[in-house]
This record gives structure tokens, C-alpha cells and sequence, in this order.
């Protein structure tokens, strides 16, 4: 059934199934964005926390945001550029 790409592309997007598959390219800038601040969460919070439960890691985590958006939020520099065409 998944053996060609018309018939895997019908199964892929068919919105029946429970899980839906999104395509993005790999060069997505805002991807990028997304995991460098997922990086800078788990080396400042995550890493060394102590969570006695899944509320307190939710509660920590609410209170790094508050935290960061306060003190150290700044924009992050958009790098991609676009394809380069070569000739």
C-alpha cells in the first residue's frame, strides 16, 4: 500500500487516522527558534531540577517563562538566507 508515493502521500494526509503527519522543510527559521529555546530550557531548568511531581515540573517551568521573559528574553537572529542557486 505505501510502496509508491501517490499511495503513500493518500495515506500519509488522510485525516480519518488519529495522528496526522505535517510536512515543514528542513530549513524552517522558526523550527530553529523553537530548539534553541527548548535548548536554553533544559540546560537552565531541566537539567539539574528536582520535580517531586508532573505539577511541580509544570509550575517550574511556568515560572522560568515568567522569569525569562522578564530578565534575559531578547529576540534570537534569523540566519537562514535562503537557497543558494548555483549555475
Amino acid at each position: 500500500m505505501l510502496k509508491s508515493v501517490a499511495s503513500r502521500t493518500a495515506f500519509l494526509t488522510n485525516r480519518m487516522h488519529r495522528i496526522r503527519f505535517i510536512y515543514t522543510p528542513k530549513h524552517c527559521s522558526w523550527l530553529n527558534q523553537i530548539e534553541i529555546w527548548f535548548s536554553i530550557l533544559v540546560r537552565r531548568l531541566i537539567r539539574r531540577g528536582n520535580f517531586a511531581s508532573k505539577q511541580d515540573l509544570k509550575g517550574q517551568i511556568l515560572s522560568f517563562i515568567r522569569y525569562f521573559n522578564q530578565t534575559m528574553a531578547k529576540p534570537f537572529k534569523w540566519t537562514y538566507l535562503g537557497k543558494v542557486l548555483q549555475r
